[in-house]
């Protein structure tokens, strides 16, 4: 699970994984970065649109021109510069069977992506 721990969404996340047993490791954005190649997986996978958060305050707080003509590219660039504009949490599961990517939290698509 990657994410920041003082997120209300992330301690919901991270309740409902450990209400159900399931073990996981945590990778804390604002202490350890994200790594642009992984991220780039992510927007691949799930579109830089669903994986930036423009509601969020640091994103907001940023100047226009950073937020005009958005791309997978400048969407990349600005999360990496500001990890705390990645919708949190983010999960990486079942690698072994194919795997999955799970942005956010939504109990039925974590029900579904878990059983």
């Amino acid at each position: 699970m990657y994410g920041i721990p003082n997120c209300d969404t992330v301690k919901k996340a991270r309740q409902w994984l450990e209400a159900r047993g399931i073990a996981y490791d945590f990778h804390d954005y604002k202490k350890a970065g994200v790594d642009p190649a992984r991220l780039e997986g992510w927007v691949r996978d799930k579109g830089w649109e669903v994986l930036l958060n423009q509601r969020g305050t640091t994103f907001r707080k940023l100047d226009d021109a950073d937020k005009t003509g958005l791309d997978s590219n400048k969407a990349v660039t600005l999360m990496v510069q500001n990890p705390s504009m990645i919708k949190r949490p983010v999960v990486e599961f079942g690698a072994e069977s194919g795997g999955g990517l799970l942005v956010g939290f939504k109990e039925d698509e974590w029900d579904a992506g878990f059983s």
